[in-house]
């Protein structure tokens, strides 16, 4: 009877343990956008994005925790006009040729409640890699009915960065900001 009951025990306790354990998700690529926005001489907001990007996710949900891997490829970058996606491919911004791709890699997610508010990480971008942390403006997990209901977590992620900690310094003299806007749009499919 007691070893019944200890089996039981250490058989509930591995079901939990699987339970709990963080599961894996790929990057839908045709659901997931990179893209960045500068003011433009206080008139009006450059915007870009890149279209090619790949990673994964593992997520926890019982657990709230997560990392998030995401790459860009920096000769994707595309702002609707080829000659300003040459410039921003250039040395004199982001130097693509040199420096092909840039990453977010998260350590941590935040929640409220239940509610994820932050994700923290780490940026790099020509090399450099500092400490970024993108707020959570929207995130939620689904059964999706175009992957045989396969499931599905994102969200809509920003954050406001110095670019210049990361050596892109272009225009500063003209005064066009250190500031940019970039929003991490992400959905991810369980493996």
């Amino acid at each position: 009877m007691r070893t019944a009951l200890f089996a039981l025990a250490a058989a509930s306790l591995f079901a939990t343990a699987v339970q709990a354990a963080p599961a894996s998700y790929a990057i839908d690529p045709t659901h997931t956008f990179a893209t960045f926005e500068i003011d433009h001489m206080g008139t009006t907001t450059n915007r870009a994005r890149f279209d090619k990007k790949s990673g994964s996710v593992e997520f926890d949900k019982a657990g709230k925790s997560g990392k998030v891997e995401v790459s860009l490829d920096m000769a994707s970058v595309n702002s609707g006009t080829p000659a300003f996606n040459k410039h921003l491919q250039s040395a004199e911004i982001f130097d693509a040729e040199k420096f092909p791709t840039a990453k977010f890699v998260s350590d941590k997610f935040v929640f409220d409640g239940d509610k994820l508010k932050e994700v923290t990480g780490q940026l790099t971008i020509k090399g450099q890699t500092h400490p970024v942390t993108f707020k959570a403006n929207k995130f939620n997990c689904y059964e999706n009915p175009m992957l045989q209901k396969r499931e599905t977590c994102g969200g809509d992620f920003e954050a406001t960065i110095d670019r210049t900690q990361w050596g892109v310094d272009y225009g500063m003299a003209y005064g066009f900001p250190k500031q940019v806007r970039v929003v991490l749009q992400i959905e991810a499919v369980k493996q």
